[in-house]
């Protein structure tokens, strides 16, 4: 088994994290550095991960949709400046687990986030190849050119990145500076990003739905296991 999957699957986190920290020297196999791609046998192999040995891979598996409120940071590590992390938002069993973020929504966004252990479930949504659509309100400092959006749709370069939206619907109640953004990919910062090469500043950020799964009756700040069908949406697009 490749080491990066091996990691998620015993739920440290996600597969591009545990790349991330495979290139940071976080990861040793057998006391040896670790390398991306690297087979390993989880049985015989002893893996270790910021220093502490993995225990195997798990069994149960957890899935929640959570309401981020802005001000909450999407990591598993204890943040510089003392900020709160949205796994301050969750009461036990759940706060016992390690769960990962399935995706990120960055410090200033809010809305649907998802909270697992399942590696195999966070790489499906999250892998550009799969094409799952997230869809975003987004809230500029002024109204939105049509010319604007256009270029947004063909893509823009941002710190040699190439950001698009996949969609752009203008508000539904004729708000100018408000927009409806889908998105197949999910660079970091990737709407504010491509706004601001349009000298552009997004204001409010809030995902609301990922698949065919929309977050409705979760209030801001809480949460819910979801369910067989429900993860079943999260990997279906709308129609």
């Amino acid at each position: 088994m490749r080491i990066q999957k091996y990691i998620s699957q015993c739920g440290v986190c996600s597969r591009r994290e545990a790349e991330r920290k495979i290139s940071n020297g976080a990861v040793t196999v057998n006391g040896e550095p670790a390398r991306i791609g690297q087979d390993i046998d989880e049985s015989k192999d002893a893996v270790c991960v910021d220093g502490t040995l993995l225990r195997g891979i798990t069994d149960e598996k957890v899935v929640l949709a959570l309401n981020k409120p802005k001000g909450f940071l999407c990591t598993n590590s204890d943040p510089f400046d003392g900020g709160r992390t949205v796994f301050d938002l969750l009461s036990p069993p759940y706060s016992e687990m390690k769960l990962f973020c399935c995706g990120r929504l960055d410090r200033n966004s809010q809305g649907l986030l998802i909270l697992t252990n399942d590696g195999d479930l966070s790489n499906r949504i999250t892998h550009p190849s799969s094409g799952v659509i997230k869809r975003y309100r987004v809230e500029l400092n002024r109204a939105l050119d049509p010319k604007v959006a256009s270029v947004l749709l063909r893509g823009v370069e941002s710190e040699g990145e190439k950001l698009r939206a996949y969609r752009i619907i203008p508000d539904s109640k004729g708000a100018p500076e408000r927009a409806e953004v889908w998105l197949k990919q999910g660079r970091k910062r990737e709407i504010r990003r491509m706004f601001e090469v349009m000298g552009y500043f997004v204001k409010r950020l809030k995902r609301f739905q990922i698949g065919s799964f929309e977050m409705r009756r979760i209030p801001e700040g809480s949460y819910r296991v979801l369910g067989e069908s429900d993860i079943g949406k999260l990997l279906r697009n709308p129609a």
